[in-house]
Formats: C-alpha cells, structure tokens, sequence
C-alpha cells in the first residue's frame, strides 16, 4: 500500500475485475463476492479505489457507484451522443434520474417516463419533455424519433419502445420492475435493423467517467 492514500477521501468502484482473470466478464462485486458492502471498514485493491475531492456530502457521494454507474454504464453501452433523443423509463428512480442528469451532459434531448405525481422531480434534473407511465408512447411521440432507448421497466408496454426507435436506434436494459416477460416482433427488430443491449458488466472508463464529472461539475 502507497501511504499517501492515508486520509484520502475515496470511492471504491462497485463492479471490480476479477483478478484472475481480468480481460474477462467475471465480476466481483463489492458487498457481494467481495465482503465489506455493508462495512464500518473494508479492504479494496487499489487499483479499484479512486479519490474524490468533492463538496458534496458522504450520502451524495454514496449514490455514484450503484445508481450513477449503473446509468453511466447504460449509456456508454448505448453509445449515446450529442444532439441524439433518448426515452428514459422508470425516470423517477435512482438509476432513471442519473441517466437523467448524465444523459444531459452528454448533449442529448430526454424524454421521461414516470409516475404523474413525479413530473416534477423528473423535470428537475433535466428532462425536456415528460410521459406519463402507462400512458401509449405512441400517443406521445412519433414512430421512428428516438435513437436510443434506456429501460429499467419491460413489461407489457415493451413493445412500443421498439416502435419509436428510428432505424439503427439502440434499446439498452438493465432493468424491468414492471415485468420481465415481454413480446417481441422479430420483425421489427431486423426491418429497423436495430441492436438490443444488455448492461451488467461496466468496463473500468465508466467509473472513471463519473469520477471526472464530479471534479469538473459538482452539481451532478
């Protein structure tokens, strides 16, 4: 151990390589194969340890390497890029509003989906225009007008989110609260040439990214 990480303030990444077996998708995942989640004091390997110089308090710090990675990790995958529109399910959560704020940063236009109760809190961190949850996308926005969607629901509405992806648009899931079952048209899936994104596994530069949004902005 370097003894100038003594009194530094870190964060431990959540999702850490195997050390076995790096290059793999074998994860070990900090409070889970890897004790010390839930800990007053807990050993990391360094090179899994990133120190922050923030403002924000201990909670706020907390809530970037599960809920912020998981969203940061979900729009790496999706490769989302400046001046692209993105659908953002289950927006009122911790994952949704990360992906929210981050999405944003990126230079995207946001739709949300969420509880009408909520279309407050869900304009707060960003979003451009609101949706109410169960209500028909398809009433809301065009066919063919997202290029990417970010889903933490399913369910039985799924299938309209294939309806509004635009040709070569990416849906990514890391989540479906409201059912893992859905339906799926095959059809729709080749015709729009569209690609389908599973997000688990985080690669290293996404908790590398959202450390380095916290230096530069510490709003987030």
């Amino acid at each position: 151990m370097d003894s100038g990480w003594i009194g530094e303030r870190v964060l431990v990444r959540p999702m850490q390589q195997s050390p076995d077996n790096p290059s793999s998708y074998n994860l070990i995942t900090f409070g889970s194969e890897c004790n010390g989640g839930y800990a007053e004091y807990a050993v990391a390997r360094s090179s899994e340890v990133f120190a922050v110089n923030s403002s924000l308090s201990d909670a706020g710090l907390a809530s970037f390497p599960c809920a912020y990675s998981t969203a940061e990790g979900m729009l790496e995958k999706a490769d989302l890029k400046n001046g692209e529109r993105i659908l953002i399910t289950g927006a009122s959560g911790g994952v949704g509003s990360a992906a929210i704020q981050l999405a944003k940063r990126r230079g995207a236009e946001v739709i949300a989906v969420s509880g009408e109760s909520k279309f407050e809190e869900v304009r707060r961190p960003g979003a451009d225009h609101v949706i109410a949850r169960g209500q028909s996308l398809l009433n809301s926005l065009e066919k063919d007008s997202i290029q990417v969607v970010a889903d933490l629901v399913a369910g039985p509405q799924w299938p309209e989110l294939l309806e509004v992806l635009a040709r070569g648009g990416r849906y990514v899931a890391s989540g479906a609260i409201a059912g893992p079952m859905v339906e799926l048209d095959v059809r729709t899936l080749y015709l729009k040439d569209l690609s389908l994104l599973g997000s688990t596994w985080q690669p290293q530069k996404v908790f590398e990214n959202l450390i380095g949004i916290e230096v530069a902005n510490q709003n987030l």
